[in-house]
């Protein structure tokens, strides 16, 4: 056993998703059952075999369309039997969940860890609830510790902050809207040839100028796309997880950030907590950025894409304009295939999960149309403002 970062003694063993739907006609804990069913049985194992489970943020209890499912009922929902669980929001975001499966296993409290992220954002915005959009003003939440700084300016929601980002990495580096543009353009391409992808109609530079401005200078392409759908995976002992079903893909190295107050506005505005929690995932292998194959880079909105592309240092700090530009770079043959499954913006904003998820089936040879080249270093990374996560994931 590696004792020195315990995380390459463990592996991703099984990957299952639910039906990406807009919305979907199944509930919440149906999702989250076909999702999870999807993956036991792709590592070969069955419910039984199952000791840990845990997601990201946990049950919120308030029936939000963010987290509505948690461990514990999953944990009664498929009559497992196990030795730990974890749910809770205060981590390093979407890819939280992984990464305490991985301490989990590697602290030896579980053998074999469901990991799961469930979200019906959609099926919530048809039935005319509000607790995601722009209208929902609300004293609780203006209440909050973080939102009370904002709503007096009229900065209701993430998308107004993050569009000042955009703006000051626009105004600092020259960045320009076409290259912006280009990260919705690509994974609008990939999107054609994934057959779940929410966003599969083809978009051109002007359908995209030709969208609407939400909050100057994001676009609506910008901005992921709400949907219904379940993403899970299994985390195993790595020298457990050779005689099933898939070759395991290691856990290579991961990076939290915990360097940068929790407040939207406070963090390094070009560059958010993305350099904190990719230098810590670095700091953990001999792997080096030129070893990566495929990036699964989070897209709640197309700059946090750039930014996570110049935070991990797979290009220089200020240089992702001129990366993306043209789209040959993050092409699927290009020099580093970029959200190949269509990401959140065409894809669907499964939130953190489905980056895991398509760089497994990457990674495992499993990408239809979409498959790249012979991958063998995958990184994913999701989080924006002071919440950020990466992981490192390597076939043998």
């Amino acid at each position: 056993m590696d004792t020195r970062f315990l995380e390459k003694n463990v592996a991703i063993t099984g990957i299952g998703q639910s039906e990406v739907g807009r919305p979907s006609s199944r509930s919440a804990m149906q999702l989250t059952v076909d999702a999870a069913l999807e993956a036991i049985a792709d590592a070969g194992l069955d419910p039984k075999d199952i000791d840990g489970v845990c997601s990201w943020p946990g049950d919120n209890s308030n029936g939000s369309s963010f987290s509505p499912v948690g461990p514990l009922s999953v944990m009664t929902m498929l009559g497992l039997n196990c030795n730990w669980f974890s749910g809770g929001y205060e981590a390093a975001g979407p890819l939280a969940g992984v990464m305490n499966g991985v301490m989990a296993i590697a602290s030896g409290m579980a053998n074999h860890v469901l990991v799961f992220r469930t979200i019906t954002e959609s099926s919530n915005r048809t039935s005319g609830s509000k607790d995601q959009s722009l209208a929902a003003k609300s004293g609780p939440r203006d209440g909050n510790f973080m939102w009370q700084w904002c709503t007096p300016f009229n900065v209701l929601s993430v998308v107004n902050i993050t569009a000042m980002y955009a703006a000051l990495h626009m105004k600092t580096y020259g960045t320009t809207p076409e290259q912006l543009a280009q990260i919705a353009l690509t994974t609008r391409r990939n999107a054609q040839l994934n057959p779940k992808a929410v966003m599969r109609k083809p978009m051109t530079m002007d359908d995209y100028f030709a969208s609407k401005m939400i909050s100057t200078p994001l676009r609506m392409f910008d901005c992921d796309v709400h949907c219904d759908a379940s993403t899970a995976i299994v985390l195993s002992r790595r020298d457990m997880a050779k005689d099933l079903r898939q070759p395991p893909i290691r856990i290579e190295a991961i990076g939290a950030a915990m360097n940068q107050p929790y407040l939207w506005d406070q963090v390094d505005l070009t560059a958010n907590a993305m350099p904190d929690a990719a230098n810590a995932m670095w700091a953990r292998t001999d792997l080096k950025p030129a070893d990566v194959d495929t990036a699964q880079l989070y897209d709640g909105f197309s700059i946090l894409t750039m930014m996570w592309l110049e935070g991990l240092g797979l290009c220089p700090k200020g240089g992702s304009g001129a990366f993306v530009e043209g789209g040959s770079r993050i092409a699927l043959n290009g020099q580093l295939p970029l959200n190949t499954n269509g990401g959140q913006l065409s894809g669907g904003r499964t939130h953190g999960m489905g980056y895991v998820h398509e760089a497994c089936t990457q990674l495992w040879g499993r990408g239809g149309e979409r498959q790249i080249r012979e991958p063998r270093v995958a990184v994913c990374a999701a989080g924006g403002g002071p919440l950020a996560g990466s992981l490192l994931l390597a076939k043998d």
